[in-house]
């Protein structure tokens, strides 16, 4: 789950196949057929479009929870990119 969602919020502004996701999030095919249906069922995750007959979807940033992992998600990241900013820093 944790991977999927990863891989989901570094990938916002795009929309995915299943299998997208699972290469993507390196989440095996069964795994996540195991998990989707709770993800849809939690409107954590939308239908964004259908080409033939595959889905699209994407993360549901309208969703409250949504909101609160992708504010946790870059604050985590935005501190350790200033810890590696920190670190490489040089000492004169």
């Amino acid at each position: 789950t944790t991977r999927i969602l990863e891989f989901l919020i570094e990938g916002r502004a795009f929309d995915y196949t299943l299998t997208d996701i699972s290469e993507g999030s390196e989440v095996s095919w069964r795994t996540l057929h195991r998990i989707w249906p709770n993800f849809i069922k939690n409107k954590i995750i939308i239908i964004t479009r259908t080409i033939g007959r595959v889905n699209l979807y994407k993360l549901n940033q309208e969703n409250p929870a949504v909101k609160k992992l992708i504010e946790l998600f870059d604050s985590i990241l935005m501190s350790d990119l200033k810890n590696i900013r920190t670190k490489n820093k040089v000492i004169c």
